[in-house]
């Protein structure tokens, strides 16, 4: 029986559809692309905008713009390369992304739990650690050297062809992933990978993987996913063994290849790091490299000359928060992490008000005065109780 695919997707680009990507494209802001539109520039002009955009999606004519490179530091004195899309182009994406979504949730796996509706990452270290109770002690920590950026197109577009069968829809997706980068003033062509920023590289990225997900399900071997970071986990270590030549077999298949550098057989009793959390047979708390990049953000916003004011409690707090939401969760043991980074902070709000670092500082602005300030701490998150792994 042949195989059914989506025809008829054009048609259901809409109005209403442009004016909710829209609606999600502001909601997760970005800066503006090459053609420097802001979002609020854009939205200045938004019925007229979304209208000839739509024109060009069904009628075959739309051509995005090259992506604007930069560079974000990743905490490790290295940086990551980012591909900003122009606003016009994000909504186009998030466009493509709401028509192609559906069609894949169907056929993901439910132990993939990256940029997909209604999962987490919170959700996908709890799936660790169920597996974990279940026996599954050895673990292969995998790595997928220069992921996104070395995707090769043609693994991209045969994971969609599978399911998609719009012409004018497969042209919009492979144009997204040819439409170039420019840096330094200069235009450079895509050839592989699918840039991080884009708004459907997600997307893509599973669809990409959804053949080793099925494959590692077909030996009967346990993984848990989130995009490109994934862990497979087994009772012994000859059956970890195994899954590590299967995965080699099938990314080198696709034209991708684990980082030896950072690919390893472990078990919860060595430990190992996933998702920004260190997670052991005993405790789950954050990585080191987790604190250090929260310490990181916190001393840029702290900075001994300039002054403590409601902003720097605005944005201390906005992190603060960001962190504690993240990292307190049912499962893990982050309170003693918590209340040594919290005294860690006061020192630093204490050294930028004093313009100096002092012990005798501690009892002139004690944290009553924080609290009356507005300050929040990693602390003050009431997490349910953790639940140890067994």
């Amino acid at each position: 029986m042949a195989k059914i695919k989506a025809h008829s997707l054009t048609g259901r680009i809409t109005l209403p559809l442009l004016a909710t990507a829209f609606r999600n494209v502001k909601r997760n802001r970005g800066a503006a692309g090459i053609d420097k539109v802001s979002i609020r520039l854009y939205e200045e002009n938004l019925f007229n905008n979304l209208l000839a955009l739509m024109r060009c999606l069904k009628d075959g004519s739309y051509r995005p713009q090259p992506l604007r490179r930069v560079h974000i530091p990743k905490g490790d004195g290295k940086t990551r390369p980012l591909g900003i899309p122009a606003v016009r182009d994000r909504v186009a994406q998030e466009v493509i992304r709401q028509l192609l979504s559906p069609l894949f949730e169907r056929i993901f796996h439910d132990d993939s739990y990256g940029f997909r509706p209604a999962r987490n990452c919170q959700q996908a270290v709890a799936r660790v650690l169920e597996l974990h109770q279940q026996g599954y002690n050895q673990v292969l920590d995998a790595d997928i050297k220069g992921f996104f950026d070395a995707i090769p197109h043609q693994v991209i577009m045969a994971g969609v062809c599978a399911e998609v069968a719009d012409g004018n829809i497969l042209r919009i997706v492979e144009r997204f992933l040819k439409a170039g980068v420019m840096e330094a003033g200069g235009f450079q062509p895509t050839t592989v990978g699918t840039p991080q920023g884009g708004v459907i590289s997600p997307l893509l990225a599973n669809i990409a993987l959804n053949g080793l997900d099925w494959q590692l399900h077909n030996a009967g071997l346990r993984f848990v996913r989130y995009a490109d970071d994934f862990v497979v986990l087994g009772k012994s270590q000859a059956q970890v063994k195994e899954a590590h030549e299967l995965v080699q077999q099938h990314l080198t298949q696709i034209g991708l290849t684990l980082s030896v550098e950072k690919t390893k057989i472990t078990d919860f009793r060595g430990g190992f790091a996933f998702l920004g959390f260190a997670i052991l047979a005993q405790s789950v708390t954050m990585r080191p490299k987790s604190v250090e990049k929260f310490k990181t953000k916190i001393r840029e916003l702290t900075e001994r000359h300039c002054n403590l004011d409601q902003e720097v409690v605005r944005q201390v707090n906005a992190v603060v928060r960001g962190t504690a939401n993240y990292f307190a969760t049912p499962f893990s043991n982050v309170l003693t992490r918590f209340r040594a980074l919290d005294a860690w902070l006061r020192m630093r709000l204490r050294a930028m008000k004093f313009k100096r670092k002092s012990r005798s500082d501690n009892w002139r602005f004690r944290r009553k005065h924080f609290r009356n300030l507005g300050f929040v701490f990693l602390t003050d998150t009431r997490a349910p109780p953790a639940v140890a792994p067994s």
